[in-house]
């Protein structure tokens, strides 16, 4: 349990920014920006549409590299979303360009989302038991889902007293603090499956490994 909390805490707070942006997105396009309802729609679902694009990419990069790396990506990724937030604020006067470069940092932050919760629960996976991989994923809903209630008040309070750059510098700031809190966690060696496809010179060797047992098999039989 005790190394899975520093990687709750990673999901706590890649989600803590998604949760705090939720509400405060359709008023910044909508009042701040003056767009109409269909470019809210469009900005706030970006996200969703780009976590749900990269999913397999993010598993494959767990499978193939290890659990540690996506999520030390995905944080990076969302640094870089918040950097996007920021700089759109600076065309506030051209709102369809604040717009746009706002869509694009929903969408990189929908790719660090699914790289994080991904490589999180591949993580937490390696590191448990059998018999806890249940509790483990029970426990990566639970920090995902809080994080989504409290964000949104402190989101609404940031918004309302510093307005939208506040949640820019939230989601530019909290993620790279993150990194301090996942760098200690030891990685974890990648499938064995996925080295004999990342490496193929050894393909040989692992289809040998697989099929060994069931030639010993065959002799015994013999």
């Amino acid at each position: 349990m005790g190394a899975l909390l520093p990687i709750m805490g990673v999901v706590f707070i890649a989600f803590l920014i998604i949760g705090m942006a939720m509400p405060v997105l359709p008023l910044h396009v909508h009042q701040g920006l003056g767009l109409g309802t269909f470019i809210v729609g469009l900005v706030a679902g970006s996200q969703f549409a780009a976590a749900l694009l990269s999913r397999v990419w993010a598993g494959d990069n767990a499978d193939t590299r290890g659990a540690k790396q996506p999520v030390i990506v995905g944080l990076l990724m969302s640094a870089v979303a918040g950097l996007l937030y920021l700089l759109s604020l600076r065309f506030v006067r051209h709102p369809g360009g604040s717009a746009a470069i706002l869509l694009v940092g929903r969408a990189v932050l929908g790719a660090g989302e699914s790289f994080i919760i991904t490589g999180a629960q591949t993580w937490g996976l390696a590191l448990a038991s059998p018999r806890s991989m249940g509790r483990v994923l029970a426990w990566m809903g639970t920090a995902m889902f809080a994080a989504f209630a409290v964000g949104a008040p402190i989101g609404t309070t940031l918004y309302g007293a510093y307005g939208f750059e506040a949640i820019a510098l939230a989601t530019t700031l909290l993620p790279l603090a993150t990194l301090l809190l996942a760098a200690p966690v030891p990685r974890v060696a990648p499938t064995a499956r996925s080295r004999c496809a990342a490496r193929p010179t050894t393909a040989s060797s692992c289809m040998t490994q697989s099929t060994s047992p069931h030639r010993s098999h065959s002799r015994l039989r013999a």
